[in-house]
């Protein structure tokens, strides 16, 4: 047997004799330095992987948690989504209700309660558009044009298709003498709705009524501007009636000569 010694002083260790070959003999359960270290390392791999291994199964089943909440969370804020599209439908159809039986003020505060309940989704848009539209009417049966026009307004920016949103806000901009105005709101309806009759007539009707208003204004934009003339000319003794407009026939302008 090899004993190795230790020198308490030098702290060296004595080296053996070296034993002769025909004496030294391995042992059959003799390991190796190098297989020692060999297999050390298989056990520190193999409890590395085995670590990875709990680490990814723990990062999964948390990731697995967040998943759940999240969805978990979508549910609930679909179902209250419904929840509350269901409520402004009811409150819309009890405003209807209001309006057949010609009870406006309380059909305005039901549609105005379906836009207060009803969610911000895209699946609101066509309730809140009918609701403002709704309105619109009541307005209109209480001759309220202006607040008519408004809530039109609102439902178009929500829904520019909306052709009796277009024809509301066309008949109450008529009642305010906006015949140009009317006039556009017609048009719009024609492009989307090339047979639509009651559009096509209404412009028939509208555009002399938009003529005369025109020629209106403009006789008493001349009228204020003969006044101002006036005042002015008559500090120097003359008016506007001392200057006449001719007009060219070749080139269609004109000139303006002085007459005492």
């Amino acid at each position: 047997m090899v004993r190795i010694e230790v020198d308490e002083n030098e702290d060296q260790v004595s080296t053996p004799p070296k034993p002769s070959s025909s004496h030294f003999k391995y042992d059959e359960g003799f390991e190796t330095a190098s297989d020692g270290e060999l297999g050390g390392s298989d056990d520190d791999d193999h409890h590395r992987q085995r670590h990875q291994e709990t680490e990814e199964q723990n990062h999964h089943s948390q990731s697995d948690q967040q998943e759940e909440q999240v969805f978990s969370r979508n549910d609930i804020d679909d179902e209250l989504n419904q929840k509350a599209l269901a409520q402004a439908n009811d409150a819309k159809l009890e405003g209807n209700q209001f309006y057949s039986s010609g009870q406006f003020e309380e059909a305005l505060s039901k549609y105005e309660l379906a836009l207060q309940l009803a969610p911000e989704m895209t699946s609101s848009v066509e309730i809140c558009s009918t609701c403002h539209s709704n309105r619109a009417i009541c307005y209109l049966k209480m001759g309220k044009y202006e607040e008519t026009v408004k809530e039109c307004t609102k439902a178009l920016e929500l829904n520019p298709s909306y052709i009796k949103a277009l024809l509301r806000r066309g008949e109450a901009h008529e009642k305010l003498e906006h015949f140009e105005e009317a006039i556009a709101d017609m048009k719009k309806i024609l492009d989307l709705d090339p047979s639509n009759d009651q559009a096509r007539k209404s412009i028939h009707r509208l555009e002399p009524l938009a003529e005369e208003k025109r020629e209106k204004m403009k006789e008493e934009m001349i009228g204020k501007l003969k006044e101002m003339g006036n005042s002015l000319l008559g500090r120097f003794g003359m008016s506007v009636d001392n200057f006449k407009a001719v007009k060219d026939p070749n080139t269609g302008s004109y000139s303006v000569s002085f007459q005492r």
